[in-house]
């Protein structure tokens, strides 16, 4: 079942005296974020904050939220991990959050032989890769265009054209 809140980053510092917070984004970017005008601080929505502004600033972004207006207010906020709420975010057709992602179980466009399931996304900056766990082994996959078959989140399917050798059982 997919999560209605999402995990999208954490308050790291603070900026200023005025309440500003560091966030350290869990996204593409520090431009995805300053489409909210909302975020939450649980992951069941009960903690509502008002967005002010969004602003990046090197590898984090400056956000500023309603109520909290001294660097006293923001440093209760440092650590805690932000959250929005998936019906306020539109991705395209072929994006997907990593949280839907893990879970998912992986098998191969072939054979339809379940190769795992998908535990870890690492951002590696060319591209991501996929930790897929069976049996207490992990297979490291390249999540690239040219292995990446069909992605459903809603099923919970994965389909992968594996590189040869990724998984032992392969010539």
């Amino acid at each position: 079942m997919l999560k209605q809140f999402l995990e999208t980053g954490k308050i790291v510092g603070t900026h200023g005296i005025k309440g500003m917070l560091r966030v350290q984004g869990w996204c593409d970017s520090g431009e995805f974020l300053q489409q909210f005008k909302y975020i939450y601080g649980d992951s069941e929505g009960k903690t509502k904050y008002t967005v002010k502004s969004v602003q990046p600033h090197g590898n984090v972004v400056l956000m500023a939220l309603k109520g909290v207006d001294t660097i006293e207010q923001a440093e209760v906020l440092r650590n805690k991990t932000i959250y929005i709420d998936r019906k306020d975010v539109n991705l395209p057709e072929d994006r997907y959050f990593i949280a839907d992602l893990i879970g998912c179980t992986v098998r191969d466009a072939d054979s339809d032989k379940i190769l795992g399931t998908l535990t870890e996304v690492s951002e590696t900056g060319a591209n991501d890769v996929w930790h897929i766990e069976k049996d207490g082994k992990e297979y490291l996959v390249p999540a690239i265009e040219e292995i990446i078959v069909s992605v459903n989140v809603k099923d919970e399917d994965i389909v992968i054209r594996p590189i040869k050798g990724i998984f032992d059982n392969e010539n």
